[in-house]
């Protein structure tokens, strides 16, 4: 099954039906409605004096990245995963000759590396693509370590980590980036993140890297190699340009990363059988590409094999003390049907309310179903790569037979039963007591977005199942959506015409690029919205956007100051 084009169907006809067509010509004004310094410090999660704000004297820009003439480590160090005892630390060689390296790594409780807590050794190949990860265990709870690598004579940069907490928790701070198409600009938002030094972790939600030839969406750098990739050459010759990139090397060295993917780490609007953008008359099986694009996504991130069984799971939990769950979804590989349409999708339109529809796949809605039911933490984050919340299109009111129309229908819009089994689970059955205090953290979009999430927005009846906006009755958990670190989303010309058929929309901000910073104690999941001021050129600069706030037992985003 599937969406499949045909050899009639150009690309650029395709495009323009999809989603990433739809935000392309938003973007050009076509769209119609109708080894950097490292920080090296401690983070502050534990520290409630520590200012959010970074210190308002712009850091220099990044030093070029370093030559295989000076290092074997082109492509920095990385660490992720953490769990309370444990987390994943990362690197690759660039052997001059194609043989097996031995590569040391040591483990440090201090950032002089004087106090060793852990070392040992590494073999890899090409066969691996010269990648590095270990699963360095038998860590202390809630502390700082720092890492390095040793190879052909040479040390790596130092990285910092932390393992998470147990026990009792009074705070956790996270930074939340998406969508990082590197043909559309520099990842100055990365090096605002990186100059952080308040933050516990760094969860991306996908679109780590994309999967385009040159010009083919965005034209400011071009790709390597300058094809679309297809190939596991291909998709590791990708990723080993973006590890080059000084600011996202210097993010990775100074936080551990929590990561999903969404679809250009294999190709747009990809699900398990399939893509829009793969054609296998000329880039061949689609299973092949699916497993190679794989294959390298566990190679190059400093995540863990969740099921060497099931090697395209990547659905899997993690506990901060008592204070968070942080359940992350698979909205694309693991268990999603086609989407109905390659653009917008309409209420009253075949297959809309057919039950069987799923976006996460039975297995994986069962396991998440049963993590959020079974969390004793103050605060269930859900992150997943595709926003939930509905999204009416313009003009938004319904058609004729009554029926509404929605912007994109790869999001959750186009799998409306699949959303309603969530909600319910949100609201309680009638042998099952609702699940509480659930936040919802999203990318996928390029715009920032606050939402209250309910069955029916368009519903003014609270009695009946429906939603008002005045006082946010009706709720059933609030959802924040980050803006990308450069990728381009809507104009804000759109937002007030947007956010009138979306009144569940209490914030929209479409034209600028950055990350979320989230703050978590037991009263409030607190966020806000920071902006770099631009991505055509690298720069130190960024401001604040606007901040909302969740109380712990309510339902709904209220505005706040920044922290």
């Amino acid at each position: 099954m599937g969406f499949k084009r045909t050899p009639q169907q150009s690309r650029e006809a395709q495009q323009r039906a999809s989603r990433r067509g739809f935000m392309r010509r938003m973007a050009t004004g076509a769209g119609v409605m109708g080894s950097t310094p490292l920080l090296l410090q401690g983070c502050g999660g534990g520290d409630d004096s520590a200012p959010l704000s970074p210190a308002p004297a712009p850091a220099p820009a990044p030093a070029p990245a370093p030559t295989q003439a000076s290092t074997p480590f082109l492509h920095g160090v990385a660490s992720g995963d953490p769990l309370n005892d444990r987390v994943i630390i990362w690197t690759r060689v660039s052997p001059e000759l194609a043989q097996a390296v031995k590569v040391d790594y040591t483990v440090a409780s201090d950032a002089a590396m004087k106090t060793i807590v852990k070392q040992g050794s590494f073999s890899t190949d090409a066969g691996r693509d010269y990648t590095v990860k270990v699963d360095v265990q038998g860590l202390t709870p809630g502390s700082h370590y720092y890492y390095r690598f040793s190879a052909l004579g040479h040390d790596s940069a130092i990285g910092h980590m932390r393992s998470l907490p147990l026990g009792a928790v009074d705070r956790m701070r996270i930074a939340v980036v998406s969508c990082s198409s590197l043909s559309h600009g520099y990842f100055n938002a990365y090096q605002r993140i990186a100059e952080r030094k308040d933050l516990d972790f760094v969860l991306h939600l996908g679109d780590y890297i994309y999967e385009y030839g040159n010009g083919e969406y965005g034209a400011v750098r071009n790709y390597e190699p300058a094809h679309e990739i297809v190939s596991l050459a291909d998709y590791r010759t990708r990723y080993a340009q973006y590890r080059r990139e000084p600011e996202l090397q210097a993010l990775h060295a100074q936080h551990a990363m929590v990561a999903i993917w969404d679809d250009h780490e294999f190709t747009n609007n990809a699900y398990p059988d399939g893509a829009e953008n793969h054609q296998p008359a000329t880039e061949g099986d689609w299973g092949t590409r699916l497993k190679a694009a794989a294959q390298a996504y566990f190679e190059w991130m400093p995540i863990r094999v969740v099921d060497p069984a099931q090697p395209t799971r990547i659905s899997r939990n993690f506990s901060f003390g008592n204070l968070v769950d942080l359940v992350l979804i698979d909205s694309r590989i693991e268990g999603r049907d086609v989407q109905l349409t390659p653009g917008s999708i309409k209420q009253d339109q075949a297959g809309f309310a057919d039950a069987s529809r799923s976006l996460l796949g039975a297995k994986q809605e069962q396991w998440m179903t049963a993590t959020l039911r079974s969390s004793a933490s103050a605060w269930r984050l859900l992150g997943c790569s595709v926003m939930m919340a509905q999204l009416r299109s313009i003009p938004g009111k319904p058609n004729a037979s009554g029926a509404n129309s929605y912007f994109f229908s790869d999001m959750w819009d186009g799998y409306s039963p699949a959303r309603e089994r969530l909600f319910s689970v949100l609201r309680g059955t009638s042998d099952q007591i609702p699940v509480k205090d659930v936040v919802v953290l999203s990318g996928d979009i390029h715009t920032s977005f606050v939402n209250e999430l309910s069955s029916d927005s368009s519903n003014p009846d609270v009695a009946q199942g429906g939603y008002d906006p005045a006082t946010g009755a009706g709720s059933l958990a609030v959802e924040f959506v980050g803006t990308s670190v450069t990728s381009p989303g809507f104009p804000d010309n759109y937002v007030a015409a947007v956010k009138s058929y979306n009144p569940h929309i209490k914030y929209m901000k479409g034209s600028q690029r950055g990350y979320m910073l989230i703050d978590v104690d037991a009263k409030r999941v607190h966020t806000e919205y920071w902006y770099v001021d631009t991505v055509a050129s690298r720069s130190a600069q960024q401001s604040f956007g606007q901040a909302y706030e969740v109380m712990r037992g309510s339902r709904r985003a209220v505005t706040a100051g920044q922290l």
